[in-house]
């Protein structure tokens, strides 16, 4: 009789075991419930991570393309003031002369000064002695 009960031992052991070894297939229904909703909820996410990440991706071209076009508005911005200041001189410049061409001008001498020039000499070239070594 222990021998039979030995064997009945044996016997289940080596089922339980088997079944440890080879894994359970059975889920119960809730549980296999459960594990779908939470793959679709990762599928989801994945979905929206992706959508985030061209967003984002979308985001830092525009943000690009702004910088450049704020780069070259303030190139644009530094040019016109040059300009601006420069016109401002001219302006100043063209100001001035016509207050002095408005300005009243002195009464004639009487006598006149003779417009003659003096003749001008034509400059004398000196010979520059060679430099011996």
């Amino acid at each position: 009789m222990v021998k039979v009960i030995r064997q009945r031992i044996l016997v289940g052991v080596v089922a339980v075991m088997g079944i440890a070894v080879s894994g359970c297939d059975y889920w119960p229904p809730a549980l296999q419930a459960q594990l779908e909703q939470l793959r679709s909820e990762v599928q989801t996410v994945n979905m929206e991570k992706a959508q985030l990440q061209n967003q984002i991706n979308d985001l830092s071209k525009a943000k690009q393309d702004l910088q450049i076009q704020a780069d070259d508005l303030a190139r644009m911005n530094r040019e016109k003031t040059g300009m601006i200041s420069s016109l401002q001189n001219q302006v100043e410049a063209l100001r001035v002369k016509a207050v002095k061409a408005m300005a009243p001008k002195a009464p004639a001498k009487a006598v006149a000064k003779p417009t003659v020039k003096p003749a001008v000499k034509a400059p004398v070239k000196k010979k520059v002695p060679a430099k011996r070594p």
